[in-house]
């Protein structure tokens, strides 16, 4: 519990420090180069790799968008439900519908333009700081997979379920800088202030169920 403590408090530090950077300085132009640096010298249009990356990065992006996060919460939720774990049912409701709300009021409270260094390679419509993919899959993979890790009894079905969970957040990520729709600041600050929601919500979580409020079956 110390140790997320301190994660949170580490996670938030870093969104302050970039939100103050924003768009200056030393941190603007590492967004910049690292933009260019993804994409056909001369060609800005391609960005670099075989073709096939850019269609997998377009896949990969739909996984932390909202269609998708709404799809994976009523799965969720439907699956805590059947299981008669409403208290966990409610907490991961709770943890998608408050880091959406969060998430939007972050975009307009900033308000920053996207990048137009580069092309973008999907369509986009809302502002780009925080990154908002990056934000909700966070929040949502990493809520359901310290959820569902506590749920689980054996140590290696925890670690696989967390190591997933980690591994969506950070490819979502990657693939909107990749498709040119946000700054890899941008991308950082979302990570942040996911990580930061869904570490709370985990520790609700772990608070809650010693109270008894939400069902357990392990301990991570």
């Amino acid at each position: 519990m110390l140790v997320a403590v301190l994660v949170v408090l580490l996670a938030v530090f870093g969104f302050v420090r970039i939100a103050e950077e924003l768009g200056e300085g030393e941190l603007a132009k590492l967004d910049e180069w690292l933009l260019e640096l993804l994409r056909v010298p001369g060609e800005p249009h391609h960005p670099v790799g075989p073709p096939w990356l850019m269609e997998a990065a377009q896949d990969i992006t739909v996984l932390g968008g909202r269609t998708m996060l709404l799809a994976v919460t009523l799965f969720a939720t439907g699956y805590l439900a059947l299981e008669r774990k409403y208290g966990a049912m409610w907490l991961v409701a709770a943890a998608a519908g408050g880091g959406g709300v969060l998430s939007t009021v972050m975009k307009q409270l900033f308000g920053r333009d996207r990048p137009d260094i580069v092309p973008h390679l999907v369509a986009v419509t809302s502002p780009s700081f925080p990154s908002g993919h990056s934000m909700l899959a966070a929040i949502m993979y990493l809520t359901l997979g310290a959820l569902l890790a506590r749920f689980a009894v054996r140590r290696r079905t925890k670690v696989y379920l967390i190591a997933v969970a980690l591994f969506a957040t950070l490819v979502v990520g990657i693939s909107r800088v990749y498709l040119g729709v946000h700054y890899p600041s941008d991308v950082l600050a979302g990570w942040c202030a996911g990580l930061v929601w869904s570490l709370i919500c985990w520790l609700v979580a772990r608070y809650l169920q010693y109270r008894g409020t939400v069902e357990r079956s392990g301990r991570i």
